[in-house]
């Protein structure tokens, strides 16, 4: 398993890597100002695939806690430092603002450990905002409860589900609650806390009940003399059972969790920049595809052999699809460009079918004309019938091939788009490749069924 976990991590570096490289040439052309331009506006999502590759560098496992207000998720975390490093208190909105400690909870896994502000917060978007960009990041999520879902913690939930992310539901304040009530409470929060009442109820290490600030209990002290005093004394807290779950996902999978999460942050990058860079590109990218059109409408309209049409058709849609590339820094090899182009064409409604039919029919029948007709330099006629046969049928054969390099063109700009994720390294390769390999008994099964269908290859 642990060999198995290296591979991931080792996997994703080199994927980021050649994404990064693969951009290097915007840094290195600043004398073109089109370059100079687009390198600025895509600077963050260069910086995101920068810092992502660093964080694998380091090795570090990010646990961000969410939840309303008053739920405890800042006593959950000091419970697990065993000390009181984060403020916690009986008023609303105690955290402020993200804060985070290191936590080395056993071993030589490294864990951040960050608290951050109630979804709720009154008159606190911007830092509900600011949570919801700590999930981004972070590799592993606590849901902090403290009973029964609210109708605004089942939407916080939804969202977080929504940001592909594993999450442990946590159900605080157990101490609170008889054990009937506490054991119905675990029951429902086993079916609402999939965030989708069609998927399975979580597994064991999806949810776990803690006490990590339990009350106060008033305790009655007999003393040797026979006096009696009432005391409060606050219990220990119970949160053994998840401190021992989350070394149980770091020691089974952790390091998968660190390359899947900086994957889809890289997937998630290349799809801003690859966005930027069609736009920036909309008006040379059109003059190329124009300019293969009436090449290729050309060529295929003046050639009277079928077979020469359809080979000298496909090579022009391939020159099309690099050129494409190039102009959007997308480095591409020709058997990449035709693994594309069959994409495009089986897309196309039979686009492939249509030019091979049309130019075998139209090519044949023109050269059939003259072959028929006999032609002669004494016979003007049907030599100007063949010419005309000729003309129409390369006209019409030309229309056709304009029309197909045209529709190539316009669908590789829109798989151009989704970015470098095709290929051995590409982002939804690695990530497919991981969640091939993900057994039932880990936390990343579940986003296995979440994650399955969205990643394709090309």
């Amino acid at each position: 398993m642990k060999n198995l976990q290296e591979t991931h991590l080792n996997r994703a570096r080199a994927s980021l890597r050649q994404a990064l490289s693969w951009y290097g040439y915007l840094r290195k052309s600043g004398q073109l100002s089109s370059n100079q331009k687009l390198a600025g506006l895509v600077k963050p999502e260069i910086e995101i695939l920068t810092t992502t590759l660093n964080k694998l560098d380091s090795n570090v496992v990010r646990i961000a806690a969410f939840g309303l207000v008053s739920r405890g998720k800042s006593a959950v975390l000091n419970s697990l430092l065993g000390e009181k490093i984060l403020q916690t208190g009986p008023l609303n909105g105690v955290t402020q603002w993200p804060r985070s400690v290191r936590w080395k909870p056993g071993g030589k896994v490294l864990v951040e450990l960050i608290d951050t502000p109630g979804l709720d917060e009154i008159e606190g978007e911007s830092r509900a905002q600011m949570a919801r960009e700590v999930a981004r990041q972070a590799d592993l999520i606590l849901f902090v409860v403290s009973g029964d879902i609210t109708r605004t913690e089942y939407q916080g939930l939804l969202e977080l589900r929504q940001a592909q992310k594993p999450l442990i539901l946590v159900f605080n304040k157990i101490d609170l609650y008889p054990d009937t009530d506490r054991n119905t409470i675990y029951k429902n929060l086993q079916l609402l806390g999939a965030g989708n009442l069609q998927e399975k109820p979580l597994l064991p290490d999806e949810i776990v009940m803690v006490a990590a600030e339990p009350a106060s209990m008033e305790v009655r002290v007999e003393y040797p003399d026979g006096t009696v005093s009432y005391e409060w004394e606050t219990p220990p807290p119970q949160v053994e059972e998840l401190k021992q779950t989350i070394l149980n996902i770091l020691n089974r999978e952790g390091r998968s969790l660190l390359a899947l999460n900086a994957l889809i942050q890289a997937r998630e990058a290349e799809a801003v920049i690859a966005s930027k860079t069609i736009d920036i590109r909309e008006e040379e990218a059109e003059d190329i595809i124009w300019k293969f059109t009436k090449y290729k409408a050309l060529a295929i309209g003046l050639n009277p052999i079928p077979i020469l049409d359809i080979m000298g058709g496909l090579i022009t849609d391939l020159a099309l699809i690099r050129s494409l590339a190039r102009l959007y820094g997308l480095p591409m090899t020709s058997y990449e460009a035709s693994k594309l182009l069959k994409t495009i064409l089986f897309s196309s409604g039979g686009l492939l079918l249509g030019e091979i039919g049309s130019s075998l029919m139209l090519g044949l029948g023109s050269s059939t004309a003259a072959i028929v007709s006999g032609d002669s330099p004494v016979n003007i006629t049907t030599f100007a019938g063949s010419a005309l046969a000729k003309l129409t049928g390369g006209i019409a054969q030309g229309s056709i091939a304009g029309y197909g390099a045209y529709t190539v063109g316009k669908a590789a700009q829109i798989y151009l788009e989704k970015g470098c994720t095709w290929g051995q390294l590409g982002a939804d390769t690695v990530i497919q490749e991981i969640l091939s390999q993900v057994d039932k008994n880990t936390i990343l099964y579940r986003l296995q069924q979440e994650l399955g269908g969205k990643f394709g290859d090309f």
